[in-house]
């Protein structure tokens, strides 16, 4: 009976972490310090006339190592609020930009 009770416990802050939505998105400013601008956009057929529809979103995601560059694609999930705009937290990068690469590449060659 205890072994169910601690495995039950065990399994609720996973099964909280998997039900949080994911959003996959284009990082599109990183002025802010430790938070990142990501644009999302959405495809949805029109109600009346089924035309497939696209419309951008933009998010305000909380990048603790401001590791994320313009360009990149990453993949960001809701949180608690941390600010007034800040509800999503970055959880990967999905893919790094190759204009980010370029100028890493130009500093190695400058230093």
């Amino acid at each position: 009976m205890a072994d169910t009770v601690k495995t039950a416990a065990a399994a609720a802050p996973e099964a909280a972490a998997a039900r949080r939505n994911e959003k996959v998105g284009l990082v599109v400013s990183t002025k802010m310090e430790k938070t990142i601008v990501v644009e999302i956009e959405m495809r949805k057929a029109h109600p009346k006339y089924k035309r497939v529809m696209k419309s951008n979103k933009k998010f305000y995601a909380h990048d603790e190592l401001n590791s994320a560059r313009v360009g990149d694609v990453v993949r960001i999930r809701e949180t608690r609020p941390l600010s007034k705009l800040k509800r999503w937290s970055l959880e990967e990068i999905v893919r790094r930009s190759s204009l980010s690469q370029l100028d890493e590449k130009a500093a190695v060659v400058e230093a």
